[in-house]
């Protein structure tokens, strides 16, 4: 009998505990927001501009309710980084996340706060993709998106360039408006395909031609605070950094672990095979001994889930998608599998914060949905959200060692 209310005890325990921390969700609609209310006004001009052309959508989000989370930046310990910036109207977050990523490394090295060019990035990125298209006879993939390593093919083939040089922005707005580039650039590469148009000379001209014309044409020669560089001379002699020491993890049952492979997602549109595929374990293991060294992480994963606000501002796994108990590599692996995780959008960690023993993360976040919040430009990342959601990250090969020296023998 003693055993029997004992046991009955226990069942009524963990059923409250359970009631207590059980999470519902529910559809809801939200107001318009930074991209309706000032990035498509910029893009439109005051005369086109009708906030009764936002239509709410209902989607099924978490019901935060009164829960209280770790959003004031000044509980963060936060390492330098710059301001965050709007990545506008475009599919850009890889070069905004990587870009802002590059500037807290010069940062770090030489004490210098430079804002570099996003648009640098981006041309030199459209270029060579349309490359990859004639070589592989039509066979890549067309988007605006890509993966933050990008960045360092463009630094080792083109250099950097600063903002002030060089911003890719055309009558005097605010914010990047690349539909309608976009829609030619694809339009005209379809058509090369469809009338196997293969001069690679002849197709490159023309793409840039596009470039040009919507964003401008990045100079060869520049000068910044009273000297002149190159691309290639501004990266290595003003902003001190080497492509050579950035490396990219990913983590996926898929293939064997601590061995390069490739990201098999559509915007690795060049098939790098640069990834080093690491457990779950060690991909949290070499992300945590970055940002508590002091090193901020490029990352890049999915942000279409019913925990994922921007109004709480928060990235959250809710007990209904999985308990936090339950998520490992398997859970992981079966999201990365049935394609309920994908490669949305790239962010850019800045910072962390200790609860215990559960890690949250300040994130920077060029996205427009990152600045509906108070905190503009910024969100909050629980560390299950992570382990569960994001895909792949780019940082520096020296906290990176901790796992490279059990892999590089």
């Amino acid at each position: 009998m003693k055993n029997l209310v004992l046991l009955s005890f226990l069942l009524v325990f963990v059923i409250e505990i359970t009631a207590q921390t059980e999470d519902t969700g529910k559809f809801r609609t939200y107001p318009a927001g930074f991209y309706h209310k000032v990035i498509m006004r910029d893009i439109l001009g005051d005369d086109n501009y009708s906030l009764s052309d936002y239509k709410p959508v209902p989607v099924f989000k978490m019901d935060f309710g009164e829960k209280i989370y770790p959003v004031q930046i000044s509980e963060y310990t936060t390492i330098p980084h710059s301001e965050p910036v709007s990545q506008g109207n475009s599919g850009t977050c890889w070069a905004y996340s990587a870009t802002s990523f590059m500037e807290a490394e010069s940062y770090r090295i030489t004490k210098n706060k430079t804002k570099l060019s996003e648009m640098f990035t981006v041309y030199w990125e459209y270029v060579e993709r349309a490359q990859h298209f004639v070589r592989t006879k039509g066979e890549t993939y067309l988007g605006e998106g890509s993966e933050s390593n990008a960045i360092v093919r463009i630094m080792r083939n083109h250099g950097m360039m600063p903002q002030v040089v060089y911003h890719g922005l055309k009558n005097r707005l605010n914010y990047n408006d690349h539909s309608e580039m976009f829609e030619k650039y694809e339009t005209y590469l379809n058509y090369v395909k469809a009338n196997q148009m293969w001069e690679e000379d002849l197709v490159i001209d023309s793409i840039k031609r596009i470039l040009d014309y919507y964003i401008g044409t990045p100079p060869d020669k520049f000068e910044y605070i009273d000297k002149e560089y190159t691309p290639q001379s501004f990266m290595t002699e003003y902003m001190k950094l080497n492509p050579n020491h950035y490396f990219s993890f990913m983590s996926t049952k898929e293939f064997n672990y601590n061995e390069k492979h490739e990201l098999v997602e559509n915007d690795n549109w060049w098939h790098s095979k640069d990834y080093y595929n690491i457990s779950l374990e060690d991909f949290m293991i070499v992300l945590n001994n970055a940002v508590k060294n002091g090193y901020t992480v490029s990352l890049c994963g999915d942000v279409s889930e019913p925990g994922y606000d921007q109004l709480v501002e928060v990235a959250v796994i809710p007990s209904f998608d999985i308990p936090s108990q339950y998520i490992n590599e398997d859970a992981r692996q079966m999201r990365l599998s049935n394609n309920s995780t994908t490669d949305d959008h790239c962010i850019h960690i800045v910072g962390y914060k200790m609860e215990g023993d559960v890690v949250w993360y300040l994130i920077k976040d060029s996205g427009s949905g990152g600045f509906d919040g108070k905190n503009k430009g910024y969100r909050f990342y629980h560390e299950d959200y992570i382990k569960l959601k994001m895909m792949n990250l780019m940082m520096n090969v020296e906290p990176a060692r901790i796992i490279l020296d059990k892999i590089i023998k």
